[in-house]
């Protein structure tokens, strides 16, 4: 482009000084080429990027940290025109975002289609766009731009870890109350009968009572409190610490060739928790537990325990974008929600705290006989202060069962090993919130 506004500029400074000197017919010519030549580049560009237009689509709109997102791009010239060249620049916040790329000699109505493929490496939602489409005409002397505004949105859930085993509560032992709370599930604890409602499920009706009373009869039942699993997610500003991190880019072979790449948490405690967080709802659910979730960061949210797939797309979706800038302690948090969960319930702390509030918290747990389980993330491997060792110490001591967790930990197996070697009398005691009271 460069070199054609320098070829055009000599060619009017001739034919300018050229006319003015002489008077000469040659340089007169010199005078109308570059002016037509002017005239006629800029309308070209213009009627050339007038006639752009650019689709983008995905299959999905809902990935995790450490997919390869694809997404198809199509564009085309719907003027009469030849464009020389076309650059296509993807500028959506999307770290890596691929999809930007150089056509050259695009005639009119011809259309390119191609796919871009970008590697996820950070959570939240993200518009697939802006997209700004570039043209300009054969002698490179002018350029001109348009931009297609986002038209969908990427929301990216955090990265999740499979599973093998984790310690799994178990009912309490005989003797155990029932919260008296009726439920839309399918529990062991039948609560009585009533009439059939337009909506009811076919296999909660009670036969033998339907044939009785010559109407049909479902069956209600109670929520089984010891089926429920609870998270909580430590938000709290002041407790999570981060070592210098900087994301590596994904090889253009991988790329390619569609090949899932080894995703690496970066060194942050808040990853790391949201991570664990949406691994271990992932697989409690799968295990047909109800899950419940609990964080305080930017929001104070409370999602209450089910076991369906679409209360893990909920959880997802929030840790999708928790920070760490709440204010509320792990134990505020424990005291403000904790009152209204069903006596028996396990409670999953994850936490890199080494403040005493995580032992109140436990304390707090265990006078309401809920089973706390702790995620401790090891916080000096984090780039944190000491303290994680003696508070280790302070909830074996209460038989706690810990987990922890250091940076570079394959989250994986540390998650799928039994948190803590109990004998039997500490397993029970823990099975059994009474029995430490």
């Amino acid at each position: 482009m460069k070199a054609g506004r320098i070829l055009l500029a000599l060619i009017l400074l001739i034919g300018s000084v050229g006319v003015l000197i002489t008077g000469s017919v040659m340089y007169s010519r010199f005078l109308y080429l570059g002016v037509l030549l002017t005239i006629a580049s800029w309308v070209w560009t213009r009627w050339s990027v007038s006639g752009l237009r650019v689709q983008r689509s995905a299959r999905v709109q809902r990935a995790n940290v450490g997919d390869v997102f694809e997404e198809k791009y199509e564009l085309t010239n719907t003027s009469r025109v030849i464009a020389p060249w076309i650059e296509v620049i993807n500028q959506s916040p999307i770290p890596f975002a691929a999809g930007s790329r150089l056509f050259t000699y695009i005639k009119g109505h011809q259309r390119q289609s191609y796919l871009a493929r970008t590697w996820l490496t950070r959570r939240g939602a993200f518009p697939l766009g802006l997209t700004r489409v570039s043209t300009g005409d054969p002698f490179g002397l002018f350029q001109a731009s348009k931009e297609f505004a986002p038209t969908q949105t990427l929301v990216v859930f955090p990265v999740i870890f499979e599973i093998k085993s984790f310690l799994f509560p178990p009912g309490l032992l005989p003797g155990g109350q029932v919260i008296r709370r009726k439920s839309s599930d399918i529990t062991p604890h039948a609560a009585g009968v009533r009439e059939y409602v337009h909506g009811d499920a076919m296999k909660r009706i009670h036969w033998p009572t339907s044939a009785r009373g010559n109407q049909l009869m479902v069956k209600e039942f109670e929520q089984d409190p010891q089926a429920e699993i609870w998270l909580y997610l430590d938000s709290q500003s002041d407790v999570h610490y981060a070592r210098p991190y900087q994301n590596e880019e994904l090889p253009v072979e991988t790329l390619m060739f569609r090949k899932r790449p080894k995703f690496k948490l970066p060194p942050s405690t808040l990853e790391y928790s949201i991570s664990i967080t949406a691994s271990l709802a992932h697989y409690f659910i799968g295990q047909r537990r109800a899950v419940g979730y609990v964080s305080a960061g930017q929001t104070f949210t409370v999602h209450s325990a089910e076991h369906s797939e679409r209360q893990e797309a909920r959880i997802l979706e929030t840790l999708a974008f928790v920070e760490a800038n709440g204010s509320l302690s792990i134990a505020a948090l424990v005291a403000v929600q904790a009152s209204q969960l069903p006596q028996g319930s396990s409670v999953i702390l994850v936490t890199p705290s080494v403040r005493p509030d995580l032992i109140h918290a436990v304390d707090d747990l265990q006078r309401r006989f809920l089973r706390p389980v702790v995620v401790l993330l090891d916080i000096e491997t984090f780039g944190g202060p000491r303290g994680t060792d003696k508070l280790i110490l302070s909830l074996r001591e209460r038989r706690v069962p810990v987990v922890v967790i250091k940076c570079d930990a394959d989250l994986t197996q540390a998650l799928s090993m039994l948190p803590t070697t109990f004998n039997s009398q500490e397993m029970r005691t823990w099975q059994n919130p009474i029995l430490s009271q």
